[in-house]
């Protein structure tokens, strides 16, 4: 999954035995996708999906997902789930970020850990704004939230909006803000785009700050290792879930 976040894919499906990854038509590359599924000695088949409701298909198969009695991600037509800590409700339509992946339940974990009042936060790869929307439930002074797809920015606006925010910043980028010093970043995206930032997110990070990353593989590990390293992070907590990973990091101060 991982490795097919980097080939303009539009979201993921896991079933018991296969893996459906859903591409538009026009930027499927054949020849890109054989070549990622053969390191893995796996093989695929295709087949091109006719339009339909896709709100009524995702209603039908959305269930709400709890973590612990902190937080539950739920959708507008669940029933409400007062023992959590917080709730938050979520849309998602075309974007990532419902508490359903590994990676966004650690990250929320992770979360969870880390005293967010009066704090300055910068979420990078919001999808449907659900790390956002927790930290200024958390009690954040203010957040950032940027992402590079235009059905992420309009939907992590909407679900924003739904849930009541009012300290979140939206933008549409591929890359962090030239300028401004964050107590918290929050970046769950896939390894490349966190490895090819990381220097301008330690820049970005206060030097007390705390930065959480996800998205990554456990084989990746030794790679982040060496990466984090080289930019003056350390690694404070680690999670692992189902072969994906978690870091918590600090800067490293002379």
């Amino acid at each position: 999954m991982a490795r097919l976040m980097d080939s303009d894919l539009q979201g993921f499906e896991e079933e018991e035995n296969n893996l459906n990854a859903f591409f538009e038509e026009d930027k499927f590359n054949e020849e890109n996708i054989s070549d990622i599924l053969s390191t893995f000695d796996l093989s695929f088949s295709k087949k091109i999906i006719a339009e339909k409701n896709w709100n009524e298909v995702w209603e039908k198969n959305f269930e709400p997902v709890i973590i612990e009695d902190f937080c539950t991600i739920r959708a507008g037509f669940h029933k409400s789930f007062p023992k959590s800590e917080y709730e938050i409700i979520i849309t998602p339509k075309m974007s990532f970020g419902t508490g359903h992946h590994a990676t966004t339940g650690m990250m929320i974990r992770a979360m969870k850990e880390i005293d967010f009042n009066e704090k300055k936060v910068f979420d990078f790869g919001t999808g449907t704004g659900i790390l956002s929307i927790l930290a200024e439930k958390m009690g954040a002074k203010s957040v950032l939230a940027i992402d590079n797809d235009e059905w992420s920015i309009k939907n992590a606006s909407e679900n924003i909006s739904i849930n009541h925010c009012s300290t979140i910043t939206v933008e549409k980028r591929d890359s962090t803000p030239s300028e401004g010093i964050f107590d918290i970043i929050l970046a769950n995206i896939n390894k490349l785009v966190i490895i090819q930032n990381l220097p301008s997110i330690q820049q970005h990070l206060a030097d007390e700050g705390v930065l959480i990353i996800s998205g990554f593989l456990k084989q990746d590990e030794k790679d982040f290792l060496r990466e984090t390293a080289d930019n003056n992070l350390s690694i404070t907590a680690s999670l692992a879930q189902d072969n994906w990973i978690c870091l918590r990091l600090k800067k490293i101060l002379s």
